[in-house]
């Protein structure tokens, strides 16, 4: 019998990070950063690896969002519903730990 992985879900206090499986790579060939994961590679466009290079663990969603809102000088109330289904995409296909 298969046990059943509880989804977990994104809030503003979760602090994501990489699992030790995941790494972003530059690739030189492509000129572009590469998301790694055992047998498959992701090609993020630069918002997501904005997103990703903040998930270590010590940035919390809210906190993501407030930075990004200022790097790019935007609402943060239309940066949160961005980040927070990018983040629940990637952690439902276990690529971000909450």
């Amino acid at each position: 019998m298969t046990a059943l992985r509880e989804r977990a879900t994104v809030s503003l206090r979760s602090a994501p990070s990489l699992p030790r499986h995941v790494r972003i790579q530059y690739d030189p060939v492509r000129q572009a950063f590469a998301v790694l994961s055992p047998e498959k590679v992701f090609w993020p466009n630069e918002i997501s690896l904005d997103i990703l290079r903040r998930c270590d663990g010590q940035f919390t969603v809210e906190r993501i969002i407030a930075d990004l809102a200022a790097d790019y000088d935007a609402d943060p109330q239309d940066v949160a519903a961005d980040v927070i289904a990018f983040l629940q995409e990637w952690s439902d296909k276990l690529l971000v730990k909450l």
